[in-house]
Parts: C-alpha cells; structure tokens; sequence
C-alpha cells in the first residue's frame, strides 16, 4: 500500500500559516456511512447512524467550514423511512443554527437546482435557512438515482374507453440525496446526466461544474463525479470526454475532486486508474473504496494526491473493514492544505485473524483428524481474538477519557476467523460453532468461515484483487465458491451475450436487470424495453412507405427472373392449382410471433392447410391506439396487412387499413419457399431496426 513517510505529512502540516485564521477553510472530511445498513439487526443495527452523528459532533467541535462527503451516505438506494427520519433530524440538529457562515459562494447559486423550481441550489444562499454548518455530497454506487437519462418532461397519449388522456411523465432518475437537496439540509453536487450510449461520439460525455468559494485571501474550487459504472467512467477519461469547467485563472485556485469508484483493478475496465483526472486538480477525496488511507498518497507522474478516508462503518467482514476507522481535518490556505486524522470512537471494534489447520499438524501442535480437537483449538483462539478486541476498545477509551471526553459503553466486538481446512477429512458446522459465542460477539453467525487452497495455487494473506470477474462456468471453481464469488452482473452478462438481441442492446438490458436487483427498482426492465421500442417504432406513413419500396424490390426481382412453366407430379405442363398454390408454413395463433416458422415434411405432399401469418407491432395510429402489421406469405406472394386494434388482448376486432401483396414466383415450393418467405420477411419487417 503506498503512502506518504511521516516527514511528507509534517512538510504538508508546515505550509499552513496559523497567523492568518481568516484564510483557512477548515474542511471535515467523511465518506460511505452507509446509513441503513443492517439496521434490523438488534445488535448492529445502530452503528452507522451512530457514527454518522459522532462526525456531525466532530464538525461542531472541530468548527468546520462545511462537512464534505464522498458518497453512499445511504446504503440502500430506497433508504427505510426511519434511514431518512434520523438523517433529517441529525443534520437539522447539528448544521443548522445562527452562527455565521464564513465561506463566500462566488459560482452561481442556480446552477444544480431543482428543474421547474426557484430556491438557490446552495443552501445557504436560501433566506429562509439558518445554515451554520453547509454539507456538500455526491452520491455513490449505493444511493445512486434511479434510472438513466436526462431529466426531461415527455408527453404521452393513452386512450381509455374511446378517451384520449395526456400524462406528463419526468424521466429524470432521482434519488435519495435529492430529497435532502429540496428540504435544504444538504448540497447535492456531481450529479452528472449521461446519454446511455457509450459509443454515440455525439454525446456530451460527463461535464463537472465546480462549486467556487472563498474565504479571505483562499480560493477553493469544488468538483464532484457521482458514481457512474466503472467501465463507462473509464471509457470517458480514456476519450478525454470528462470536461472540467475550471476558472480562466485556475492556478490561483486550490481545486477539490470528489469521486466514488473502484480503485483497486477488479478487471480490465472495472476500476479507474488513479492518473487520468485532469492535471489542474490539486486533492481527490476517493470514496467507494472502504479500507481506511487517510494519508495523503502522491500518485505517480501528477501533482495532486489521493486521500482515501475509508467507510465510517463496517459493512463487510473482509480485511480491510478491520483497519481504525478515520475522518479527516482538512484546512487549505492558499495552494497548500493540511490533513489531520480523527480516529472515530463509535466503530464496533474489529479482529481479523486466519489459521491453517495442516500447518498447525506439521508443528505437532493438532491431529487434524479429530474434529473435537479442532474445535478445542478454534474455541480457544476466538476467544484470544475477544480479548484482543476488548483490550483495543479499553486502551482507546482510555486515551478519550485523558482527553476530557466522555467514556462511551463497551461494544460487542466482531469477529472473523477463517480457517484453511485443505486436507482436514471432517469439520463442524460452523454456525452450531457460532452459537456458543452469542452474547460475546457481534457476528456469531459467520464468527468462523472455512476455505481450501486450490491445488497449485500460493497459500498467501493477500487477496488477488487484479483477477477479473469469475464466470459461472469457471471449472476452478467449486458450487460454494461460485455462490459466494461470482456476481450478478456477471451471469446476466453472459446470459445476454449469448441471445442474441437484436432490438434490445445486451449493455442496456444488463443495466436493466442489474437496476432491478441491486436498486429494487421495478420498473427499471419495462422503462428500459420501452424506451428502446420507442427509438425503433415508425408511424404509418412510414410504415407504408416502406412496404411500398419493399414490393417496388420485390417486383423488380420478379421481373428479372421470369419463372418457367412448372409441371405437377403427373407431368402436366401450366399453372398450379388453387389448391396446390396455398401458403408453405403453418399459421401462427398470436400476431406478436414473429419467427414461427415450420418446415413442411415433404416438398410434394399437399399443403393446402398451410399458412404463415406474422404481426409486427408499429406506433400508434391515426385513432391513437396501437396498431400491428400482419404478413402472410404464400408460394406465389407476400401480402402485407396494416390492422388497428384498441388493446392487445382484443386482437380479433380489427380493422383492415390497406393491403399489400408482393409476388415471388411460382417455382419455389417447400422449403425453398418459406426460406424465400422468410428472407423476404426479414428484409420488410425489420423496418423499424435499419435505414435504407
């Protein structure tokens, strides 16, 4: 993990001038509180809100400027009304009041504002608000706003009874930072509005406009990114899409990016590489990342540097979680700045620790073979690990108590073991393990977690964060590692993949379900398939136009190959029959089938019975209702039929609007002849998904 030395942070401690209080904006620096998480749990369910209100306390002890997050403020996208409740009430107790704010706004106060409304963006530029403490956040992967798109009003037409009623729907996604943002409690910033088609080289790509303070003689730029999908977010800085609006005279200014990405390489674009913000940038608070680096890190090859202050509550039980959880004072002067952590007091205290049972035999210090032996040992090194976690919460109680603070009740510490069972014949169960430690633990549930090293593979602590995503059908995996390993993303990744979409695009529909799943948003699937029909659907005129220029084709070839006279099974020379010139494919019973096509069993045998019909769905008609195309294809023509109908289930009252028919030619017969159809098919419906 690099970092700055220790003589590194005091050179930065030393540019601040302590003469001239006037010229520092002091910042409190916090990310991914996570509030809401767990909080039906009876023992954990309190934590983030806790901690929350200790970094509001340590703002009004501290007498900071504003507070600065850097995403997931709420770990549920739809946080419970209790999530919100608390949140409300906390920052109206310690961010309102009467003392003065002492940071100029000088960018403008409109820009970020809610559509359609008047009050600033920036709360405290509102009269109506005592603001004594502003909060400015950007959102993260977590409580991201739902949906995609800009925020636009769309008209829409639906015909209820014989009725024409017009809806006024907004498409812009929001979420639960907007809320907070409208009641005047925070300031919502680097919410970035992306067209969802990466590759379109006509989209905007992502703008960042700053928020532009002062204070004295310092000047302060504010930049947020929220969170956007890694892959997206690396496409735009590769392409140099990602524009910065910086002042003409951006040197005199100390400049602020937030963001809230993967840092750590999870695949080949799953993260964003730390060397691709703009040069002009001077600090870059990263959120997303929960591994506490408070330290300032230089990066390689640019001048700004990296500060990573880490969740404020454990979410997972992974290594990183177990790290002293830190805020971060932040003062700028001019272009220098200094950074001090604060330890926070309301962590649940966290030991990681891992043993390997055959290393253990090799020391003769198990015989792996007895399962109660294991379990002896085990129990004996949990219960260490309790001890070493309630001697860390005394000694750090100790030194808040000698500090004039006040003594904070012990907490049930969590716990994780995680035991390497390769070549252990039999082990417990380790939630019955678990059990025996309720009352004493946080996490007696998953206290202990078996694993095996796979042959060939380097035993080693560190885990391999560079491995990109594992698919579902990896053979070096077994079921439980694949349950516990591979993502979501990833088996709708590959599902998609293999479809074959054509109307639908695989990226967007995966975002989709991706949306469904992880966001609860139910309407995520149905918004995205009918905006990708709407971008494909053609009206009648067009419609029509088209069929036109597909039979002008279909003539045209029909001319240039003139069909020779045929001969019937009984060698007589002329036209068919009626009865033997009916249509090659069976019928289809629902118009909406387009592809159902049938082989006939023999190119000889009587197909008088059979039809083929296919209903290709087109915008709204003259009437306003929706309307269908039906197709039939015969052996010696295609006939195009426009239909009407007020509502898909009464597909049997129609009415017929014009009728086309294209000839083929008599000469092709079963299967030639509904692959002839088929072609044909294909080259008129797929109107709506190609342009001439």
């Amino acid at each position: 993990m690099s970092g700055l030395s220790r003589d590194n942070t005091l050179a930065f401690q030393q540019k601040i001038n302590e003469s001239y209080p006037e010229n520092i904006i002091k910042i409190m620096l916090a990310t991914d509180n996570h509030i809401g998480f767990l909080e039906r749990d009876p023992i954990r369910g309190q934590d983030a809100i806790n901690t929350f209100e200790e970094i509001l306390q340590l703002a009004v002890k501290y007498d900071v400027d504003f507070i600065l997050l850097s995403g997931d403020l709420f770990h549920e996208n739809r946080p419970s009304r209790d999530s919100i409740y608390r949140v409300i009430a906390l920052i109206r107790e310690y961010t309102l009041g009467d003392k003065p704010i002492s940071i100029e706004l000088l960018s403008d106060p409109g820009e970020g504002r809610a559509p359609g409304f008047s009050f600033p963006a920036i709360n405290y530029e509102d009269g109506n608000i005592n603001v004594a403490i502003p909060i400015f956040s950007i959102h993260g992967n977590h409580d991201d706003p739902q949906g995609a798109g800009p925020v636009r009003i769309t008209q829409f037409s639906y015909r209820i009874h014989n009725t024409s009623i017009d809806l006024l729907q907004q498409d812009g996604a929001l979420s639960a930072l907007d809320l907070l943002s409208v009641t005047g409690l925070i300031n919502y910033m680097g919410k970035t509005d992306l067209e969802p088609d990466e590759g379109d080289p006509n989209s905007a790509g992502v703008s960042v406009k700053p928020v532009l303070l002062r204070k004295g003689e310092t000047r302060l730029g504010l930049y947020g990114i929220g969170n956007i999908k890694d892959a997206r977010m690396h496409y735009e800085l590769r392409s140099n899409r990602v524009r910065m609006f910086m002042p003409k005279d951006k040197e005199d200014w100390f400049n602020i990016l937030l963001v809230h990405q993967n840092r750590v390489k999870h695949g080949p674009q799953q993260f964003v590489p730390e060397g691709m913000f703009d040069d002009s940038i001077n600090l870059i608070i990263w959120g997303h990342e929960h591994d506490c680096r408070i330290i300032p890190e230089p990066v390689a090859g640019k001048e700004y540097v990296i500060i990573q202050p880490g969740s404020s509550v454990a979410t997972s039980l992974a290594d990183g979680e177990s790290q002293q959880k830190h805020v971060a004072l932040l003062e700028i002067q001019g272009q220098s700045f200094r950074s001090t952590p604060i330890p926070l007091r309301t962590v649940r205290p966290f030991v990681v620790a891992e043993v390997v049972l055959t290393d253990l035999e090799a020391d003769g210090k198990l015989d792996i073979t007895k399962p109660m032996d294991i379990n002896k040992y085990l129990k004996s090194l949990v219960n260490s690990l309790i001890d070493r976690a309630n001697s860390e919460w005394d000694e750090q109680n100790a030194i808040a108590l000698a500090a004039g603070e006040k003594e904070l009740s012990k907490m049930l510490p969590l716990i994780r073991l995680k035991v390497d069972t390769t070549g252990v014949p039999e082990m417990s169960n380790p939630v019955r393990f678990g059990q025996e430690f309720t009352g004493r633990v946080a996490n007696p549930r998953d206290l202990l977690v078996f694993h095996r090293t796979k042959k060939g593979a380097a035993r080693s602590g560190k885990v391999h964060t560079e491995e990109p995503d594992l698919s579902i059908d990896d053979p070096r995996l077994t079921t439980k590692e694949k349950i516990e390993r591979v993502r979501v993303e990833t088996l709708v990744r590959e599902y998609l993949a293999a479809q074959e979409l054509q109307l639908l695009r695989e990226n967007g529909m995966s975002d989709a379900i991706e949306t469904f799943v992880d966001k609860d948003d139910i309407h995520s699937i149905s918004r995205h398939v009918s905006s990708s029909i709407a971008a494909t659907e053609l009206n009648e005129e067009e419609l029509e136009d088209r069929l036109m220029r597909a039979k002008a084709r279909a003539e045209e070839e029909y001319n240039s190959h003139k069909p020779a006279k045929s001969v019937d099974h009984k060698g007589n020379k002329g036209n068919f029959s009626d009865r033997e010139s009916v249509d090659s494919m069976m019928a289809s019973p629902d118009p909406d089938l387009s592809d159902g096509f049938e082989e006939p069993k023999d190119e000889n045998e009587d197909i008088a019975s059979q039809e083929q019909t296919v209903g290709v769905k087109t915008q709204k008609n003259r009437r306003g209702a929706p309307g269908y195309t039906k197709l039939k294809f015969t052996r010696s023509a295609i006939s195009f039929t426009l239909y009407s109908t007020t509502t898909k289930k009464n597909a049997t009252k129609k009415d017929s609007l014009r009728q086309t028919t294209l000839p083929i030619g008599r000469k092709t017969s079963g299967r030639v002849a509904a692959n002839t159809a088929k072609n044909k098919m294909m080259t008129t419906v797929n109107v709506s998904s190609e342009e001439e």
